[in-house]
């Protein structure tokens, strides 16, 4: 299928992009990778009357360290996540996360701010994000304000995103010498992740075993009592309700999830 018929502005300026997107309202989204967007628009899952084109403002392309943070502009591309020295050093875990999102040509067009705005619970940024205790940059015609990513998601595809708001940076805790390890489980490399756990200084992000990107908090908290890594992962799908799918039945990902649980935090403990 294609597309229905849309107009389509590409602003100059993160300004000009705010201001459009509250003058056309809910009529309107944002296209900047284009990874989530244009497969909904071809099958006419989503169908927007307006386009507002920001993949190519250059104010939402950066990677920087800030103080005790790593500032990370919301255009920055899945490529350039890979291959950032800066990230490579303060939070290796992205570069690390980012290197198994799609293939080599989805690298090059994805971006970190639509991955995370677009909200797919399998998809791997946000549990990254999430394991890091990171937090949501959002900007508006009423100002910005910052959202931790674990208050961000509200279901499936949702969060508490305002309409007339884009998601503009993400800040991250440098993490140094932090033990981290992403275990993604797939059918083929390329595929979304049936299952994913991703580890960094004890915090746990788990990927495609609910509704958003969850935290394993009985497993965290495991590992403050002292128990041993079995012990904790064997806890990592309490307070989950993973989907059934052609991929896998609840069963299955609750097995799954522990045993990947207990590779990512060995790993990291190593």
């Amino acid at each position: 299928m294609i597309p229905l018929a849309f107009d389509y502005a590409r602003p100059d300026t993160l300004d000009d992009a705010i201001a459009l997107l509250a003058e056309k309202g809910e009529d309107a989204t944002v296209l900047a990778g284009g990874h989530s967007l244009i497969p909904v628009m071809k099958v006419r899952l989503g169908a927007p009357e307006f386009v507002i084109d920001i993949g190519r403002l250059a104010e939402l392309d950066y990677i920087r360290v800030e103080g005790d943070e790593v500032a990370i502009g919301a255009g920055t591309k899945h490529r350039d996540l890979v291959t950032s020295e800066v990230l490579g050093a303060e939070v290796p875990l992205v570069p690390a996360v980012a290197r198994t999102v799609g293939d080599p040509q989805v690298r090059a067009r994805g971006t970190l701010g639509g991955s995370l705005a677009h909200g797919d619970p399998a998809s791997d940024l946000p549990a990254a994000v999430l394991a890091l205790d990171g937090s949501i940059v959002l900007r508006g015609p009423r100002g910005s304000r910052t959202v931790g990513i674990a208050d961000f998601y509200t279901g499936v595809f949702s969060s508490v995103k305002e309409p007339d708001e884009l998601v503009v940076e993400i800040r991250l805790p440098r993490k140094g010498d932090a033990g981290w390890a992403y275990e993604k489980f797939t059918r083929r490399s390329n595929d979304w992740a049936i299952v994913a756990v991703a580890v960094c200084d004890g915090k746990v992000g788990l990927v495609n075993m609910g509704s958003t990107a969850l935290r394993a908090t009985a497993t965290e908290e495991a590992l403050t009592a002292g128990k041993s890594i079995a012990e904790a992962a064997a806890l990592a799908d309490e307070g989950t309700e993973p989907p059934a799918d052609t991929s896998g039945t609840p069963a299955y990902r609750r097995a799954l999830v522990k045993v990947l649980t207990r590779r990512a935090l060995e790993t990291a403990a190593g």
